[in-house]
């Protein structure tokens, strides 16, 4: 039986692993099946008050990993790394040192390809088994893309557009946020489902913009925007704006003889979402997504012990999306100009990269 074993108690951490790790305790679709997982929840945070507001005895806070080893051994821990990018790879290797094999690791992978470069040594050395969060890849709409691709039934799929829009004012212009670009917030979900459905692709343009609120700055964490040429020949257009008014999660995909939309669920408020395929009426239904990677990832986990031969995962497909967003991040450092003309263009025309690549 697994034990999770949390790394950072913030929003992925606290409001969205712990949460939904509860729920994978109780499957609700056979009573009689044994837990995933076993408790207490162990949690590493060095803030005092990072357990503040959650119920007793839901998580046993300790302030370093040292002392979260005393509680909880290598062998049975599945250890959620929930920091900020930019300290994913020390936390890596400080949990490889002490013998922590299987990862659940929050998007992105890695902040760049530096980062990514050591992270793969760590894999190899340590023989880490690393499951990046992408609820998105085991979401039921992600299923049912996939097979209306496969079908058939509108012809070849010619083009996607993204669009993963939402205000995030106050976690942006916190100077701890831990995400140095807007490409490093939504992209990555967006980039994994894309290359997933229309395979490996190339960048052919990026853009970017700073977020403002009245005169606070935050530089390159207002909107992106990449373009890709995937080797089938589809086309991609992933826009992602952190200063919208609204909430989007959406997925046009264009075929010879029409077009599907998918939305996904906004938040955990609600987790529903919904297909419109043509002129058809929007199919609407349930999807936990994250509930759904999690069972997925355990179950992997279980599969094969510890030190036994590695789960299978889909490290090359995110490793594949943060050289894609490091390719986005260098190209548009240091530009200047404004974004094209058209509908998706960036709605910030100040410090904007627009390039070719």
């Amino acid at each position: 039986m697994r034990q999770p074993l949390i790394v950072g108690l913030g929003r992925s951490g606290a409001g969205l692993h712990l949460h939904v790790l509860r729920n994978l305790a109780r499957d609700p679709r056979d009573a009689r099946t044994p837990p995933l997982w076993t408790g207490p929840v162990i949690a590493v945070d060095p803030r005092p008050d990072a357990a503040a507001g959650l119920p007793p005895g839901q998580v046993t806070l300790t302030g370093t990993l040292d002392a979260a080893c005393s509680l909880l051994g290598p062998a049975p821990a599945v250890v959620h790394v929930c920091t900020p990018p930019a300290t994913r790879r020390t936390v890596l290797e400080e949990l490889a040192v002490r013998g922590f094999q299987d990862l659940v690791v929050e998007k992105p992978l890695a902040a760049d390809a530096t980062e990514l470069a050591a992270i793969e040594r760590l894999r190899l050395r340590y023989g880490l088994r690393i499951a990046v969060v992408a609820p998105w890849l085991a979401a039921e709409l992600t299923h049912r893309l996939r097979l209306l691709i496969a079908s058939g039934r509108l012809g070849r799929l010619r083009a996607l557009r993204v669009a993963q829009h939402k205000p995030r004012f106050l976690r942006s212009l916190r100077p701890d946020d831990g995400h140095p670009t807007a490409f490093d917030v939504e992209m990555p979900h967006s980039l994994g489902l894309v290359l997933d459905l229309a395979g490996p692709a190339r960048p052919t343009g990026a853009a970017v913009t700073d977020l403002r609120c009245g005169p606070e700055v935050r530089p390159r964490m207002g909107s992106a925007r990449l373009d890709l040429c995937h080797t089938g020949g589809v086309s991609t257009r992933v826009v992602s704006d952190l200063a919208a008014p609204v909430r989007e999660r959406s997925v046009t995909l264009t075929f010879e003889r029409g077009v599907a939309v998918a939305h996904y669920p906004l938040s955990d408020a609600d987790d529903h979402a919904q297909l419109i395929v043509g002129d058809g009426p929007p199919e609407v239904f349930r999807d936990d997504a994250l509930l759904a990677f999690l069972r997925r990832t355990y179950t992997r986990f279980a599969a094969t012990p510890p030190g036994g031969a590695r789960a299978r995962d889909d490290f090359a497909l995110h490793a594949d999306v943060v050289r894609l967003l490091d390719q986005a991040k260098r190209h548009c450092a240091g530009r200047a100009g404004e974004p094209r003309g058209g509908g998706d263009d960036l709605n910030t025309k100040e410090r904007t990269a627009d390039v070719r690549v």
